[in-house]
């Protein structure tokens, strides 16, 4: 029978598509080169919870340990998504030092296929936009203090999109991983909120980018660039990323916990 060649390519790219999907969420539940296994249960991390942000309909995971005042929403790279096993992995260990977590895909399915929109940065910010509004109306969460932790492009998102936020919302500090904060630099000079970017030794090149953006937070008064050695640009070796864990979570501590609260989880 005769199919013609753009069905064809059109059904490979699907095909293509979810087999990456169910590689990602196989991942979550095997241990992955310097993770221990990750699994998205309560593990005196708070109870985790599947939710839809309307009207777009975006897919997260929210997370909220017994006591939380404060939520990280974590706004993830090209190709990565909710179930992202290194970024889950950060977000459990936050949970443990009592901050909420919301791990959130900013694009739905369908939309992901198109690889124009994985690197349309306003299009991504404005949907961390809406995450954090969403947070602020939330009964459970409406007082919480919030950050922003983003890898790769999404530290590009998550930039810009506190640049755009309302003033009501209460974003207070950005960690990002690996990130492209360079892809914000039209906007950076808005950003005044406390900013961490965490690059490893080895991704030389995003070095570089780091440090550009960084000279572009001029309005930011705490601003900071932390190289990780040995740190390739997905923190793959041994400790890396525990090491990324531990900046972040003390970053949050600072900015996002009462003092009161705060000294039991710095080290």
């Amino acid at each position: 029978m005769y199919i013609p060649k753009p069905f064809c390519l059109s059904l490979n790219k699907n095909l293509l598509f979810f087999k990456n999907k169910l590689s990602e969420i196989k991942t979550i539940t095997t241990t992955t080169t310097n993770l221990t296994k990750t699994t998205l249960t309560m593990e005196d991390t708070g109870d985790i919870r599947e939710i839809y942000i309307e009207p777009e309909g975006l897919s997260a995971l929210l997370g909220i340990p017994s006591g939380a005042r404060s939520i990280v929403i974590f706004a993830h790279g090209s190709g990565s998504g909710r179930l992202s096993p290194r970024n889950n992995y950060v977000a459990a260990e936050l949970r443990r030092a009592g901050m909420a977590t919301l791990l959130l895909d900013l694009l739905r399915p369908e939309e992901e296929t198109n690889r124009q929109n994985v690197f349309d940065i306003p299009l991504l910010a404005s949907r961390l936009n809406r995450a954090s509004e969403w947070v602020h109306s939330n009964i459970e969460t409406a007082t919480f203090t919030q950050g922003y932790f983003g890898a790769s492009t999404g530290a590009g998102a998550a930039l810009m999109a506190v640049a755009s936020s309302k003033p009501n919302i209460p974003i207070k500090a950005v960690v990002s991983r690996g990130g492209r904060p360079d892809l914000a630099i039209p906007v950076l000079d808005k950003v005044k909120i406390p900013t961490l970017m965490l690059v490893g030794s080895l991704d030389v090149p995003v070095i570089g980018m780091n440090e550009s953006a960084l000279e572009a937070l001029v309005n930011c008064k705490e601003k900071k660039l932390i190289i990780v050695k040995g740190a390739t640009h997905l923190f793959e070796e041994a400790g890396t990323l525990d090491e990324v864990v531990q900046h972040a979570k003390n970053w949050f501590l600072k900015h996002l916990i009462r003092t009161d609260n705060r000294e039991k989880y710095i080290k």
